[in-house]
């Protein structure tokens, strides 16, 4: 049974740091591209940063280069997203998902499995 379960949500204010992380199961995790969606209240669901099976080819959305930073443990299955700096309009709800066939720069429906979320709200 496939599982990504999501943790280290929470909230914090405008410049402050949190790290997320997501535990996989139930798939080949070192051979399966991973990402980092978020979708805001009314907007679409958006990829905000991806890594390959590697962890070597990694795409950033624009507003959170230099911010974010997506890693990944195949040793552990998990990834994790580290933000910095975050900003009011990086409040939403934050989700895992795993890719088995694609890479970094793969689209939102090339995506397989998906968590349930963890939200994140920063105040200004």
């Amino acid at each position: 049974q496939v599982q990504l379960v999501e943790s280290g949500g929470g909230s914090v204010q405008a410049g402050g740091s949190l790290r997320l992380s997501c535990a996989a199961s139930g798939f080949t995790f070192t051979t399966t591209a991973m990402g980092w969606f978020r979708q805001a209240p009314g907007r679409e669901r958006e990829l905000v940063a991806a890594s390959d099976w590697g962890g070597v080819g990694t795409y950033y959305q624009d507003s959170v280069k230099g911010r974010f930073t997506i890693a990944r443990d195949n040793a552990k299955n998990t990834v994790h997203l580290q933000m910095n700096s975050l900003k009011a309009e990086d409040t939403g709800v934050y989700y895992c998902a795993a890719n088995l066939w694609g890479s970094a720069r793969s689209g939102q429906d090339d995506y397989d499995y998906w968590g349930q979320g963890t939200q994140v709200t920063v105040s200004s």
